[in-house]
């Protein structure tokens, strides 16, 4: 689809909805609008999915990029740049079907204020969209922190009894982490600027990459970037904040947060942390691997203890993740293909949970599982996505979950840089963990006896939940059979940045031998000329 400036329109037509939306005084105008918007983000999207090719290298520039002048001529090299490559045309594309999505999930869920509520929506699309698209750092930053605001009022607002809590907590571990790393974002532009772009301060991502980095600035300047995206993730023990945040937020709120608002920090990791410090990544790669598994294992532990369904699954999403990081962090093509795939199959089936909780909370108004009951003989339509979308989640050949903790696994297992084989065994112990909680989850919900009469004339799906489920679904059982073509997006760019990375390295260990050897020979010099120095 040859549209110009189509990234750019991808990008902010959420947001000149949400302007729409303001306008608007009727509620139907409000819902029909922002459907609307976002119904029309997620069509144009697709002429960046199909515009994109993923043979064309990475190494020098996006595709479909929208790039202005600086910003601030010959002071700060900083600009409008954004694009599209392998390693975020998924999440871009996950990110525009969910928005109809969670508009569709909050027609009858969202009560009041229904004006604010859509705006923010588009506005959290916005910025999680330009968090992916992002090419130059500072913009990135912008982006990164646009999506507090929405997020914040969302779960503040139109959130459960304990809102209030869990929104200022989530602010306040996020952004905590995001202005460390502004911090880290400044130093680097300033020493990036002085070694490849004249002495003018960066956040160009590709003359950032170009730079190789002393290792002496590495340590401390990855584990500040890599703090605020642990975070995000996040990742054991930074994780508090998220089943707070889940289990208070309205649906639409759970859906969009699990969908794309994680992987902005696994994200995050990939594109900065991996490759503008590479000695210090594989340096802590044990750390943060070691960190994954724990919450790999844990986030599963605490799910099964819940008694709260939304909670579990807000839990699992611990769990989940922790794959993800553990596949960042081996540094293998498998590994970090598996990774990029389960960021979208997470935000898949654990969106389609959310969505399904939602429903049977309208109905209900309750998330305790021993409320509930029999519902596989009242519900039966409602009860096979269930099924489906725990049988993904728990990582069943043929669906989705199960293509990217394989790659993982398998890409970890023959990892040089863990070199760990009992760290992948007990990461392997989380598939089976997720299938003993999930399965006891429908088992508390869905089988037993059908003794209260609540459950027994309880509506099965109507067509508009039908529609939120459908997509989703056909995703799950696509991605299972299917999901070379989705791999295919990113591979070239997998191994580019693996390749990127090792060069890098190699780069930087070379100039600190030279910088030793140049230290040791001036030591000896000066040894030698004190020696010949005669003596008053």
């Amino acid at each position: 689809m040859n549209i110009p400036y189509l990234t750019s329109i991808v990008i902010f037509l959420p947001l000149l909805g949400a302007a729409l939306t303001m306008l608007s005084r009727s509620e139907s105008a409000i819902k029909w609008s922002a459907l609307g918007v976002t119904s029309l983000t997620f069509l144009l999207s697709i002429g960046l999915y199909l515009g994109f090719d993923p043979a064309v290298s990475t190494a020098s520039a996006p595709q479909l990029a929208d790039v202005s002048s600086s910003w601030f001529p010959e002071m700060f090299d900083v600009k409008y740049f954004v694009g599209i490559d392998g390693l975020n045309i998924l999440l871009i594309m996950l990110t525009t079907l969910l928005g109809p999505i969670v508009v569709l999930s909050s027609w009858t869920y969202i009560g009041k204020a229904h004006k604010p509520y859509y705006t923010l929506l588009l506005v959290l699309q916005t910025g999680v969209t330009g968090v992916f698209a992002a090419h130059d750092i500072f913009l990135f930053y912008i982006f990164f922190e646009l999506t507090l605001i929405p997020m914040y009022f969302i779960i503040g607002i139109w959130g459960g009894e304990n809102r209030v809590y869990a929104a200022v907590k989530f602010v306040l571990y996020t952004l905590v982490g995001s202005l460390l790393m502004l911090v880290a974002l400044i130093y680097l532009g300033y020493a990036a600027g002085d070694a490849v772009n004249g002495g003018v301060f960066t956040t160009d991502w590709y003359k950032l990459v170009s730079f190789n980095m002393p290792l002496e600035m590495q340590g401390w300047l990855f584990l500040l970037f890599a703090l605020a995206f642990a975070i995000k993730v996040p990742l054991f023990p930074l994780h508090t904040w998220l089943p707070d945040a889940h289990v208070q937020a309205p649906t639409g709120g759970s859906v969009i947060l699990a969908g794309v608002l994680l992987k902005m920090g696994t994200y995050g990791l990939v594109k900065f942390c991996l490759p503008f410090f590479p000695n210090a990544a594989q340096e802590y790669a044990m750390l943060f691997a070691v960190l994954a598994v724990i919450g790999i294992i844990y986030g599963a532990l605490v799910s099964r203890a819940q008694s709260d369904a939304k909670k579990l699954v807000a839990y699992s999403s611990v769990s989940h993740l922790g794959f993800v990081v553990l596949g960042i962090f081996a540094f293998t093509t498998e590994a970090l293909q598996g990774a990029m795939i389960q960021m979208i199959n997470h935000g898949i089936s654990t969106g389609a949970l959310f969505l399904i909780l939602g429903m049977l909370y309208e109905r209900r108004h309750t998330r305790e599982m021993s409320d509930f009951g029999g519902l596989a003989s009242s519900v039966p339509v409602l009860t096979f996505f269930m099924i489906l979308s725990v049988l993904a989640s728990a990582g069943l050949p043929g669906l989705n979950g199960f293509v990217g903790e394989f790659l993982i696994l398998i890409g970890s297992f023959k990892s040089t840089v863990l070199d760990s084989p009992l760290l992948v065994a007990l990461a392997t112990t989380g598939v089976i963990l997720a299938a003993v909680y999930l399965l006891y989850m429908v088992y508390q919900t869905f089988w037993g006896a059908l003794e209260n009469e609540e459950n027994a004339n309880m509506k099965d799906l109507n067509s508009r939940e039908l529609g939120l489920l459908i997509p989703l679904a056909a995703l799950m059982i696509i991605l299972g059979f299917a999901p070379a073509p989705f791999l295919a997006k990113s591979e070239p760019a997998v191994q580019d940045l693996l390749q990127t990375i090792e060069t890098k390295r190699i780069a930087a260990e070379e100039m600190a031998s030279m910088s030793e050897g140049m230290a040791r020979w001036t030591l000896e010099a000066n040894d030698v000329a004190s020696a010949l120095t005669p003596n008053d």
